[in-house]
């Protein structure tokens, strides 16, 4: 398996800066890849001295941060004259940068393209600018060999998200009609929508679509960001199943946010749990869970998910 995780986890702790945080990635067991966000981890750096620093870790990807008050109003859909065009242009230096870093997949997140109230927005002009604006990305990126990958989330900071969910995230990529655009789905923001995560992911798997997660938990109602598999374990265990049976062979990048925890052990909780609930699978076996999913009865559904937490090795 492929696991990253999350630079700020490490740098808003306040005792690491970017460098710092990728040493204490490389002495960790079970990293194999890093994430940057862009353009806060990259724009200002040496790309020499961070590949210095990576030894043989690799790079899965890098992810697009709209920061500041530029893009408070939206990205794509700002109303404000050219203000589009720079989230675009951001779009495409990150893709560059992307390339330099030897990675494979930029991630986009519009958490600004939204509304807040009735009568604010023309939702079929705001459509279409996201749509086009996604086809000049992934137009860009196509003969550089780098995937965009849309991040939904239904809302926040948005009362209202323009792609808020499977469905719509989904449409996009009809509508975008290019072979390098897929979705990341954030399993915390899988919840918020009151989705079942696994059904989303299949949702993406058996098109091919699905090019990246972001890998935590909570309640549902806000974006918690806790240790995978610590509230709603028995989805978490169908969700990793689904990994299993549509041969994900991505990266699994654990957005989680270690307030109180330390870092390094938050980060290694969401990998352990991760193989643990892999393993409970293995152990119980594919075809047997198949058996059990065809009888489409709840009762045995949960003697299933009872039997694979509580088995012994």
């Amino acid at each position: 398996m492929k696991f990253s995780g999350r630079m700020n986890s490490f740098i808003f702790k306040g005792k690491y800066d970017l460098l710092q945080t990728i040493d204490e990635y490389r002495k960790m067991e079970g990293i194999t890849h890093l994430e940057f966000n862009y353009p806060e981890h990259v724009v200002g750096y040496d790309l020499d001295e961070i590949k210095k620093h990576m030894g043989d870790l690799k790079v899965n990807g890098v992810a697009l941060r709209f920061r500041g008050e530029q893009f408070v109003d939206g990205e794509f859909t700002n109303p404000k004259e050219g203000r589009g065009e720079e989230a675009v242009k951001l779009c495409l230096e990150a893709v560059d940068a992307c390339c330099a870093l030897g990675g494979s997949v930029v991630t986009i997140w519009l958490g600004y393209d939204g509304f807040d109230y009735p009568f604010q927005v023309d939702y079929e002009r705001n459509w279409n600018i996201i749509v086009d604006s996604f086809r000049k990305v992934a137009e860009y990126a196509e003969p550089k060999g780098i995937k965009i990958s849309i991040e939904y989330k239904p809302c926040e900071p948005r009362a209202y998200s323009m792609v808020d969910g499977i469905g719509l995230s989904l449409q996009v990529v009809k509508e975008v009609n290019k072979p390098n655009i897929g979705l990341t789905l954030d399993y915390c923001h899988m919840l918020m929508k009151r989705e079942n995560p696994a059904y989303s992911l299949v949702l993406a798997a058996k098109d091919h679509k699905l090019y990246g997660l972001h890998m935590n938990d909570g309640y549902g109602e806000l974006d918690n960001g806790l240790i995978f598999g610590s509230v709603t374990i028995p989805q978490a265990l169908e969700f990793v199943y689904y990994l299993k049976k549509y041969n994900y062979d991505g990266v699994i990048f654990f957005d989680s946010f270690p307030v109180r925890e330390e870092a390094k052990e938050e980060v290694e909780a969401n990998i352990k749990t991760f193989q643990k609930l892999s393993d409970a699978i293995d152990q119980y076996g594919m075809d047997q869970v198949e058996k059990v999913i065809k009888q489409q009865d709840g009762v045995q559904s949960q003697k299933l998910v009872l039997d694979m937490l509580l088995a012994k090795k």
